[in-house]
């Protein structure tokens, strides 16, 4: 039994105070992690504020956990785990292995699925319990520090690149130069693609280049996009306010796809006249399955991709919280764990 100390929100909209309860002993297929850090996503706030109307309380966020395994589950010894290794856990912490979308390996489709704070306390705490399957571990390239923001923002970009089949020579649209969309832009230079970042801030166009982007547009004036109508072979919309989706659409070349990786508040209207005629499609996805996201942390390592993380301690979550909220968090927050 590990007793396992904790920070959590009593209600919705309430501050996190103190918290604490007990961990089983890990079962056949179970780890148990020490949390090192912990990343703060929008979605913690989502929860926070219960906007779904399903959240049980008292919660304990956080879904992008890095840290060493303190003990593992007799199957789980056999799975290239070891006592000791830094591993990551994010959005998933479980899958059923034998559905039918995992039977096809996309194993964050699961029809059993649980996510790391959907009904379980996540990793706003010292230590966690998870499958084997979802604890991945980390490459020594790869700052234990920073990783927590690639397991959630990282693969969520990453997988449309891979299964959509983004190429060196595709040309790729990015929505948004956020905790998102900042990966997004280096996962693409690193890719080889042609890249134009969309934002509504003139101010960090020469942090947006550093990221990757060749082309800058302003996300907020449409008459800008003009001569790049019929260009992009994907657009990836990791946030957006108000768009002329018309106008989005209008920039795919045909087979082009507008895909959505940020959960966006308002429906998104679209003829359908623009899509027939051009073969355009549009999608959505979360994350991405537990191959992608090994993928996705080799490539960040041999391309020495990393978020930009602002660090709280996280006995300060509440300050942490407050800045998020604030709209001046500077890409990604990351707690790293000081009980």
């Amino acid at each position: 039994m590990t007793n396992v100390k904790a920070f959590a929100a009593r209600e919705q909209r309430e501050q996190l105070k103190a918290f604490s309860f007990d961990l089983e002993p890990p079962k056949a297929e179970e780890v148990e992690i020490e949390i090192m850090h912990c990343g703060i996503c929008h979605t913690d706030l989502v929860f926070l504020d219960n906007e779904w109307g399903n959240i049980r309380f008292p919660l304990v966020p956080g879904h992008e956990i890095v840290g060493p395994v303190t003990k593992l589950g007799d199957v789980a010894k056999d799975r290239a785990l070891q006592v000791g290794q830094i591993v990551g856990v994010g959005w998933m912490k479980e899958s059923c292995l034998h559905c039918n979308p995992c039977f096809d390996g996309e194993t964050h489709l699961c029809e059993n699925g649980k996510a790391t704070i959907m009904g379980n306390h996540g990793g706003f705490a010292s230590h966690i319990k998870t499958h084997w399957h979802w604890t991945v571990p980390i490459p020594a390239g790869v700052s234990a520090a920073d990783a927590g923001p690639l397991l959630c923002a990282g693969i969520t970009v990453f997988a449309p690149m891979l299964h959509y089949g983004i190429s060196p020579t595709s040309t790729v649209g990015v929505f948004g130069i956020g905790g998102l969309g900042h990966l997004a832009l280096q996962f693409l230079k690193a890719w080889g693609a042609r890249t134009v970042a969309f934002s509504s801030s003139a101010k960090k166009a020469d942090e947006i280049r550093g990221f990757g982007a060749d082309t800058i547009l302003p996300s907020t004036d449409d008459t800008a996009w003009d001569a790049w109508k019929g260009k992009f072979d994907l657009i990836l919309i990791t946030s957006f306010n108000g768009l002329n989706w018309e106008k989005v659409t209008s920039l795919l070349a045909p087979n082009g796809r507008l895909h959505i990786v940020g959960l966006v508040g308002e429906p998104v209207s679209l003829g359908v006249a623009s899509l027939i005629m051009g073969q355009k499609q549009v999608s959505g996805s979360p994350v991405g399955s537990r191959s992608a996201l090994g993928k996705m942390l080799q490539f960040a390592e041999r391309h020495k991709i990393s978020p930009l993380t602002e660090h709280f301690p996280m006995s300060k979550v509440n300050e942490a919280i407050a800045h998020l909220r604030s709209g001046h968090a500077h890409y990604r927050l990351v707690l790293d764990a000081d009980f």
